[in-house]
């Protein structure tokens, strides 16, 4: 069973920068692909961004590209996500998920964080 703990959310202004975190804890995390979700009121879940355990490879949703990048620490079983440029409608709660699978991308995740609310100022 992997516990995924998010952090680091908040207010920020328009054109600004945040990065949230996700810890790990209670399984073998370099074996375990990471990603992170955003759910924006009213609005279903989607996918955002992931990273393979396998090769590192990346993957993003067209909306973020070229402002925001995973990456992971599998010493320290932390998932990042650095959010630059940012815009009002990144304006959501964000969710790490973890899965087996090595493929990075959307689909089923067997585990979730609780979220973190991440707000974008115009």
């Amino acid at each position: 069973q992997v516990q995924l703990v998010e952090s680091g959310g908040g207010l920020v202004q328009a054109g600004g920068s945040l990065r949230v975190s996700c810890g790990a804890s209670g399984g073998t995390f370099s074996r375990n692909t990471m990603a992170w979700f955003r759910q924006a009121p009213g609005k279903e879940r989607e996918f955002v961004a992931g990273i393979s355990w396998l090769n590192g490879s990346t993957y993003y949703t067209d909306s973020v590209k070229g402002r925001f990048t995973i990456a992971r620490d599998n010493a320290k079983s932390t998932v990042y996500l650095q959010m630059n440029s940012l815009k009002p409608e990144d304006t959501a709660v964000y969710y790490c998920a973890a899965r087996r699978n090595p493929r990075v991308g959307v689909g089923t995740y067997d585990y979730w964080g609780q979220g973190i609310q991440v707000t974008v100022s115009s």
